[in-house]
């Protein structure tokens, strides 16, 4: 009896042994597949298609946004000396040679099926001929539908069909951190897709255009980026790319854009009246010091101190003297100077509006019928 245990054991002890070499070696003899095969993952009804591509993969959304993502060439026709054709010119000074063409380089986004096209505005200030050149390879000539050089927004129009376009997206639902695509033609070498995060959010007093209100990012933008699109991992658009920091030329990991929120008021504004008309009421603003707040009662940043006011200005008709501080314009609280120009700028001109205004005296409320703002007659446009 014990011999024929002795020999169940150890037949059962090879049986187990040639079980595991078997399953590791040749797991296809046992009908199931080895451990070196990944299962892939299903993405939940509402997921991102980037999930469901792989974990990590961005292919779906440059996949969904590069496709509305356009390069724009600019040229502009050399300028000659208006003196040239005068035989005393030409006697003293000879034949002056022509200037060279000018031209440049950019992108944009089409962001309707009629053809509008989405980009900055120095892309194509100043340019005599815009061409526009599609991913698929078809080129256009643009008609340029408007400007505004105080957001260094444009939009320009092509006449083809069939034309793929972006899905605007919900910028103000941004956050620090969230994964951001750049995509446009940086250095004329072919379309591009760099990825990082939103680095910051509301970055102002750039100097870069007067309303200010930039996503930062590290994704790489280059010179021939500006006009491109940021978007997010759903490959919808988040903003406009507009500027870099550089001390080189090239991406140093700190670049701008125009938030979406931004361009989709501008966009609406100018392809509606052919231009973005703006509020003013004439102050002098600057921003709350913790020393002016305390002498208010007030917490730092709670308001903008008027330091200003211009003679026979909206403001001025309405009653805002300087030292006055403004909480809130039209409901809409304010806390910067950044803040309280954008909050005017959208007033309607000649439809009054309700300032919120604390003085030593205690609080008050002012109603103001703002002006339209004119633009500055030099504009500097970023580069």
């Amino acid at each position: 009896m014990k011999r024929l245990w002795l020999l169940f054991a150890q037949t059962v002890t090879v049986l187990v042994a040639a079980l595991f070499v078997v399953s590791t070696l040749q797991p296809q003899w046992l009908g199931r597949q080895g451990s070196s095969v990944v299962p892939v993952f299903e993405a939940p009804s509402g997921a991102p298609a980037a999930a469901a591509e792989g974990s990590g993969s961005f292919r779906a959304a440059a996949r969904t946004a590069s496709a509305a993502v356009v390069s724009i060439n600019t040229s502009k026709a050399p300028v000659n000396n208006p003196q040239s054709a005068d035989p005393w010119f030409r006697f003293f000074f000879g034949d002056q040679a022509p200037s060279q063409q000018q031209s440049g380089l950019g992108s944009g986004v089409i962001v309707s099926p009629a053809g509008y096209v989405l980009t900055n505005n120095h892309v194509i200030e100043e340019a005599d001929e815009i061409e526009v050149i599609l991913n698929d390879g078809r080129k256009a000539v643009a008609q340029v539908i408007g400007t505004d050089p105080e957001t260094d927004l444009a939009i320009l129009k092509i006449a083809l069909t069939d034309l793929p376009v972006i899905t605007l997206g919900n910028s103000d639902a941004l956050e620090i951190g969230d994964q951001v695509l750049a995509i446009g033609n940086p250095f004329g070498v072919g379309q591009t897709v760099t990825s990082g995060i939103v680095s910051a959010l509301g970055r102002t007093q750039l100097g870069i255009n007067t309303f200010e209100n930039f996503i930062q990012t590290d994704a790489a933008i280059n010179p021939g980026n500006s006009g491109g699109a940021l978007v997010d991992v759903a490959g919808q658009l988040m903003g406009i790319n507009t500027a870099i920091y550089s001390r080189s030329g090239g991406s140093m990991g700190i670049g701008f854009a125009i938030p979406t929120s931004t361009a989709r008021s501008v966009m609406e504004a100018i392809v509606k009246d052919g231009k973005v008309t703006r509020g003013w009421i004439g102050v002098e603003p600057q921003d709350l010091s913790p020393e002016l707040a305390e002498s208010f009662g007030l917490q730092p940043g709670s308001g903008v101190i008027i330091s200003g006011v211009l003679q026979n200005g909206p403001a001025a008709q309405a009653g805002v003297r300087p030292g006055d501080v403004i909480t809130a314009v039209a409901g809409r609280p304010v806390t910067t100077v950044a803040q309280l120009l954008s909050a005017v700028a959208n007033l309607a001109p000649g439809t009054p509006a309700t300032l919120d205004v604390v003085r030593r005296e205690g609080k008050a409320k002012i109603e103001v019928t703002p002006g339209r703002r004119n633009l500055p007659r030099q504009q500097t446009a970023p580069r």
